[in-house]
């Protein structure tokens, strides 16, 4: 395990009027999540309805949880599987790149009916619906990075529901093919952020490598906006703004 597999970038969304905090924990799934009053138990059945449809959809179909590839949609696979099917397919990458951002998103829809405010984070990938008159600022960890916690983005309650998805080759233990310290996709399609962020993560091993990780975010139908910091250097597109 890595140096960075406590979660302290757990505090690194800053919001208001949130009167609960809560975790969830599934097996591999991590939840963090604020909402406007403790719905754990929603939350625990939903993150173990989706997991089951994900994990029943494996056993028949192995290749999903191990290939790096896109795979061809299923029109007869749970609701959950044709989301990050169609995340890796637009990504590039194998559907599994996706799970964080779909989960968290799956379970944030679901606590949706019962609060008007939810925050979830699985991983460092973010699912957010707030209220317009809200504020949300996301600080971004960049593990080493000079950069590191030193740029927040700032989005707006009208602009959410919103995915907020960061992957990173130095941080964490998910695997990824290139370096960059952190990658951050925005999207109202959690998933796809999720597969996007990898995606452009896989192509970063130097300073050089940000504007192909942006040129990979500019192409992709759905995201919104890309943060791509690797060392002391960083680049962004997008609608996107940052404090």
């Amino acid at each position: 395990m890595g140096p960075y597999t406590i979660r302290t970038y757990r505090h690194s969304v800053s919001s208001s009027g949130y009167h609960t905090n809560f975790q969830i924990k599934v097996r591999e799934t991590d939840l963090f999540i604020r909402a406007d009053s403790d719905l754990s138990d929603l939350a625990f059945k939903s993150v173990f309805r989706h997991r089951g449809f994900l994990e029943a959809y494996i056993k028949m179909n192995p290749e999903f949880s191990s290939s790096f590839i896109p795979l061809a949609y299923d029109r007869f696979a749970p609701a959950i599987v044709q989301q990050m099917l169609n995340a890796g397919r637009s990504a590039g990458v194998g559907p599994m790149a996706s799970v964080a951002g779909a989960i968290s998103q799956k379970v944030g829809i679901d606590l949706l009916q019962h609060t008007k405010n939810v925050i979830i984070e699985n991983g460092g990938d973010i699912f957010a619906a707030v209220e317009k008159e809200k504020k949300l600022h996301i600080s971004v960890f960049a593990g080493y990075s000079p950069l590191s916690n030193k740029v927040s983005l700032k989005i707006k309650g009208s602009d959410t529901p919103v995915g907020v998805c960061t992957s990173s080759g130095t941080v964490g233990g998910s695997f990824s093919f290139g370096t960059a310290d952190a990658i951050t996709i925005i999207s109202e399609d959690a998933a796809l952020a999720d597969a996007v962020a990898t995606a452009a993560c896989n192509v970063v091993k130097s300073k050089a490598d940000i504007p192909k990780a942006i040129q990979i975010a500019q192409r992709t139908g759905g995201v919104k906006g890309v943060l791509a910091i690797k060392d002391d250097q960083m680049g962004v597109w997008g609608d996107i703004e940052l404090e």
